[in-house]
């Protein structure tokens, strides 16, 4: 018998059942997340990232693409949609749907999830929902034009339009 195959012992053997084994093998992690790729295919199991994880990535990649006015808003505590809230400009639509859309691909490459968008297509104010960090890129006519920030800004705390 080879000297690597030794130490191996067949669970089987050791008075666990298949059905043990099996459990054992099937079940994801807790921490992990099941979900299905874009196209339908087979199901496949990632780790969900924390919420200052995401948080960081979507800073460093709204700062890579040069966003601007960039609000960070913390929403624990506040309300159970998310974390973090996240509003910044781009300087025009074909900026602002370039930003989400790199934004969407770091996410999906670095945590394996797909997050959700509304408005990519139309460039004026996109919402990418990754879970526990939301984030609203606008033009800048636009983010005027809500002022989304000061439905979530402490009242002592000034906006940039104040």
């Amino acid at each position: 018998m080879a000297l690597g195959l030794l130490p191996f012992i067949h669970p089987l053997r050791r008075g666990r059942s298949a059905h043990d084994m099996e459990d054992k093998v099937l079940t994801p992690p807790a921490e992990a997340v099941v979900t299905a790729d874009d196209k339908g295919g087979p199901m496949a199991a990632h780790i969900k990232p924390t919420s200052k994880k995401l948080l960081a990535l979507v800073l460093s990649s709204l700062d890579d693409d040069k966003a601007e006015d960039v609000v960070q808003i913390d929403l624990r505590g506040k309300t159970e949609i998310g974390d973090y809230m996240i509003v910044a400009s781009g300087r025009s639509t074909r900026q602002v749907a370039a930003m989400s859309e790199k934004l969407i691909d770091r996410v999906k490459h670095t945590f394996g999830f797909t997050a959700k968008v509304e408005g990519k297509d139309t460039g004026d104010w996109v919402l990418i929902d990754t879970g526990d960090v939301i984030v609203h890129i606008f033009r800048p006519e636009v983010r005027e034009f809500y002022q989304l920030e000061k439905m979530w800004l402490p009242a002592d705390k000034p906006t940039a339009t104040n």
